[in-house]
């Protein structure tokens, strides 16, 4: 029996150490099973300081998973959440919010004291997985039949692997019609004539694929889906294929509102996807701003976002980023137009800016550049060489199939997620240090003629962040700041009231309040909102 348990022992230690070899010797991002198993792992590692449920499944039978840090009372502690996933091209971004989350509980886990952190890793689990099928594409539809191009049938048209190298690219077709020439700086890349300068076209182009409904168009209605980032209420891009018939009409969309109007003390949505307002922040319109429905960021919500917007890039060291504040129907611009909240959004990582011993300048154009910086990185099969194709649709033209290879140019080598996580997290966590935080001081307790007692007092924002964006202070559904005396039998409010609610303090103010009170004992005294914490006091009447 000794003998068994001993081998036993030595069996689980080495399957244990396999493990380990295995998970640090990861090279490629993680397919939906792999990415699942790690939160799970990780939730499981970490317990006590953390929750995990299930939001919902899509129509593809995936897991939406949604992890909680917190140490004690969750809910009644402000509170950060991470929506990752929301553009099944970004791979990056799931990678990091688990990456986050497990540098806050293992390195940080003091944090969780005062934040809660609600993390959603993979919002698009259906289109991250078009990155590890046989045929890799740019797919960022969940597993939704739709009828994208409108003819009553259902993905008819999809895509063809014309030269077989199992990689979706384009296709470059001679034709004097056409608008585009080869780039002198790259004659690899393509770029549209400029007549202006007396170019002609030489060239279409068009997704890698036939026309296999014969409607004129390529590859418009394969197994397309209803994207996530395109399916939310502010600015819908209605008759957009992806959409969707209406906002929010998605099991994951829907599942994940639900959730975060559940969660009152929220004060500020991480996107981790596409758009960027973080390393580049968002301008003030004041056009935009003053229409009935608001399409620029407001005024103070502006300074504030250049204020992060410095923090971020000074704590990540990112610069030359491409500016994307979104495109109709975003999770990111939800979460600030229509949520009201502290939106931040970044894609995590873009291709830098490539100067090389003999280029004095990078490249303007951003294909040309990437290539150059592929090549330095020694990154594999970033560009399909052009390759000529017998193609059905034009049979007396020249037809090559090539071109930068999908997700290169969206996501880093793998190599460098955990230093970019890592960075993330230091700023997250200098986001904490400056939230909302409400207090009171310069409490002031006096004793008047006749049984009366005067209390001052001034209800302080200890944090450097407002509580309430200057959209929020817009919206019906936040909460304002609730400041309430609470009575005992026999004790009466002269003046004052027993319950206040504040519209918004900001970073480093107070609100002073006065109430005379008649009676004797003690009274009760609390100020604050779920999103900025709630302090009391007990005050003994003279």
């Amino acid at each position: 029996m000794r003998k068994q348990t001993t081998f036993l022992s030595y069996f689980l230690g080495i399957s244990f150490c396999l493990a380990t070899v295995q998970l640090s010797a990861q090279t490629d991002y993680s397919n939906y099973s792999k990415l699942s198993q790690k939160i799970k792992n990780l939730q499981r590692s970490y317990s006590s300081s953390s929750s995990l449920k299930t939001l919902t499944r899509t129509v593809g039978g995936h897991e939406i998973l949604a992890l909680t840090l917190s140490k004690g009372d969750a809910k009644n502690k402000p509170a950060i959440a991470i929506v990752s996933g929301v553009d099944g091209r970004y791979l990056l971004g799931p990678e990091m919010a688990v990456n986050i989350a497990e540098n806050i509980l293992k390195n940080h886990a003091d944090v969780l004291e005062t934040t809660t952190f609600y993390i959603f890793p993979n919002m698009s689990p259906n289109a991250t997985e078009n990155y590890f099928s046989k045929l890799k594409h740019y797919g960022n539809g969940n597993a939704k039949s739709t009828d994208d191009d409108r003819d009553g049938d259902f993905n008819e048209d999809g895509f063809d692997d014309l030269n077989k190298d199992g990689v979706i690219t384009m296709m470059r077709i001679e034709d004097p019609t056409g608008t585009y020439i080869k780039l002198k700086e790259d004659e690899r890349i393509l770029v549209e004539a400029d007549i202006n300068k007396g170019e002609k076209g030489a060239y279409r182009i068009l997704s890698e694929g036939i026309d296999n409904d014969k409607d004129g168009s390529f590859n418009e209605d394969g197994k397309g889906g209803i994207q996530f980032n395109k399916n939310f209420s502010y600015d819908f891009p209605y008759f957009t294929a992806g959409a969707g018939e209406h906002p929010v009409s998605e099991k994951e969309n829907r599942a994940l509102l639900d959730f975060l109007y559940e969660q009152w003390n929220i004060y500020s949505v991480i996107t981790l996807g596409p758009e960027n307002n973080l390393s580049t922040p968002l301008k003030y319109n004041a056009g935009g701003a003053k229409k009935r429905v608001v399409s620029s960021v407001l005024k103070d919500d502006a300074a504030l976002n250049k204020f992060l917007s410095d923090k971020y890039n000074k704590t990540t060291g990112t610069k030359d980023a491409p500016s994307s504040t979104g495109n109709g129907g975003s999770f990111f611009e939800w979460s600030y137009f229509h949520f009201g909240k502290l939106a931040l959004s970044t894609p995590g990582w873009w291709v830098p800016k490539f100067k090389g011993d003999s280029i004095k300048k990078a490249s303007k154009n951003t294909d040309v550049n990437f290539l150059r910086w592929a090549a330095k990185e020694g990154i594999k099969n970033s560009f399909v060489d052009w390759k000529q194709v017998n193609h059905p649709d034009f049979p007396n033209q020249k037809v090559e199939v090539g071109g930068i290879a999908p997700y290169k140019m969206l996501n880093p080598p793998y190599k460098y997620v955990k230093e970019i996580s890592d960075k993330h997290t230091d700023f997250i966590l200098e986001l904490v240090k400056m939230q909302a935080s409400i207090s009171l001081e310069n409490l002031l307790v006096e004793k008047v003629n006749n049984g009366f007692t005067r209390i001052t007092v001034d209800v302080h924002n200890a944090g450097i962040l407002p509580t309430h964006t200057e959209m929020g202070k817009r919206s019906r559904w936040l909460r304002k700041i609730k400041v309430a005396l609470n009575l005992q039998k026999g004790q009466e409010i002269i003046t004052g009231r027993k319950i206040t609610l504040v519209g918004s303090i900001d970073g480093g103010s107070s609100v002073k309040f006065t109430w005379l009170i008649k009676g004797k004992g003690s009274v009760g005294l609390e100020a604050g909102a779920a999103h900025t914490g709630t302090k009391k006091a007990t005050i003994q009447l003279k």
